[in-house]
């Protein structure tokens, strides 16, 4: 039983901490308003099972990449809260792991949905 209350703690404090990254970070809203903006234009496009497949995939990426970061600047700003430059390159690191990921996700959303949209034209 008391197994079963660890998991259930798990993720509890998961969902928290997904829920304090969407409140305190801007970056997480633009990113889940984009993902939604994403979620209408499938619906309205059609996309097929394999093309929401991969939007799942890189909905998933984004967002996870978004926390891992929040996690690491808490941590870094913990440790280190006046400014120390290989405190500045762990933030940096992290900030750009998640933009690589934005921009392939945008890349490979603009090679599903232009196709579709020609189509449409």
């Amino acid at each position: 039983m008391q197994e079963l209350k660890k998991r259930i703690n798990s993720f509890k404090y998961a969902f928290e901490g997904i829920i304090m990254t969407i409140r305190s970070e801007t970056n997480m809203k633009i990113h889940l308003f984009v993902m939604l903006l994403v979620i209408v234009a499938g619906v309205v496009l059609k996309l097929s099972a394999a093309q929401w497949k991969i939007c799942i995939i890189l909905f998933s990426l984004v967002i996870a990449g978004e926390l891992f970061n929040t996690a690491i600047e808490a941590v870094v700003d913990m440790v280190m809260p006046e400014f120390h430059p290989k405190a500045k390159i762990a933030k940096d690191a992290a900030a750009g792991g998640v933009l690589v990921l934005a921009i392939g996700a945008a890349i490979i959303g603009l090679m599903i949905f232009i196709p579709k949209i020609i189509a449409l034209l």
